[in-house]
């Protein structure tokens, strides 16, 4: 039964889930890091940047990074992994989702916790267009949400992908999303939905035939948000149709590539829904390990490494 005892054990402080998540969000700095910006353009006319970084050697290894809800490829949970990537010889290709690049996509859709065709996009470009061998794909949270249903959907998996490595992700969303509207998480619930509806605005004054300023008004929980854009720009019904599909975990049963998922005890973004055990349980595949200790893509360590950034490492290497 492959889940994993887990050994991370951070300084009194990180072992406060706020205070590690807000830290790893905030406070953390990643600095050598240098980035190459590439954009993909898509069959739909709209547009993905990429942002390339290399080992110092020329390599086969690549991984995609994915970042979480309303991230992007300079967060420091992004950069310290592709630096720690780099590194150890992989290079690293950094998806900004539709919309996150700091330039506005050109569609009234965007991405959503479902989304896995631009990661199939991505993934189809890099086999045809460089020359890696081995993929490792990596999502934090909305994007490890992401990684786990594009490996546990009947589309056929290229024989590249080695490997997947998933953090704090919320693999039932609806699940997540009752914790999120707590008032433990009363602060962070706010952020994002100030964020979201700030592109909001922006989507409207591109197509204002499809979002009116009521609709505006309307959103005062992120599950309003889902109701009112991510549901019908993406094609669902309501919010609740959006979660049923996008959640990951009815995916995992299927997953056939070694993919490892760590999901902190005390992140106070996942409801019990959001670990997986029985799934874990029937599918050797799936690596699950439960730290006591990290948050929401937290994980502090030492020399400003963090333990999610060497467990990925460990776990490609000992690939067979």
């Amino acid at each position: 039964m492959p889940i994993h005892p887990t050994h991370y054990n951070p300084p009194f402080l990180f072992k406060n889930g706020h205070f590690s998540t807000i830290y790893s969000g905030m406070v953390r700095r990643v600095n050598g890091l240098v980035q190459e910006r590439e954009r993909l353009k898509l069959e739909d006319g709209d547009f993905l940047d990429l942002d390339w970084s290399f080992a110092p050697h020329p390599t086969n290894r690549v991984a995609i990074l994915l970042h979480g809800l309303e991230g992007n490829a300079q967060r420091p949970y992004i950069s310290g992994s592709a630096l720690q990537f780099n590194k150890n010889g992989v290079d690293v290709c950094a998806i900004n989702f539709r919309g996150c690049s700091g330039e506005t996509n050109k569609l009234f859709r965007s991405y959503h916790s479902g989304e896995t065709r631009d990661l199939a996009a991505v993934v189809e470009y890099l086999l045809h267009k460089k020359n890696y061998d081995h993929i490792y794909l990596k999502g934090f949270s909305l994007g490890g949400n992401v990684v786990l249903k594009y490996l546990g959907e009947e589309n056929a998996i290229p024989k590249e992908i080695k490997a997947a490595i998933a953090v704090s992700v919320p693999c039932n969303l609806h699940s997540s999303l009752v914790e999120l509207l707590k008032p433990k998480n009363a602060l962070y619930a706010m952020r994002f939905k100030k964020h979201l509806v700030e592109k909001l605005k922006i989507k409207q004054s591109q197509f204002p035939d499809k979002i009116s300023d009521q609709d505006i008004a309307n959103i005062v929980t992120l599950k309003d948000f889902d109701d009112i854009y991510t549901s019908k720009a993406h094609g669902f019904k309501d919010a609740m149709d959006y979660y049923q599909q996008s959640s990951s975990r009815q995916f995992l049963k299927a997953i056939e590539i070694p993919s490892l998922l760590i999901n902190a005890k005390n992140d106070s973004f996942l409801g019990n829904q959001c670990y997986p055990y029985q799934e874990v349980d029937r599918n050797n595949f799936l690596h699950l390990e439960v730290p006591l200790y990290g948050g929401h893509v937290g994980f502090y360590d030492q020399n400003n490494v963090t333990y999610t950034e060497k467990r990925a490492l460990k776990f490609i290497e000992e690939l067979p």
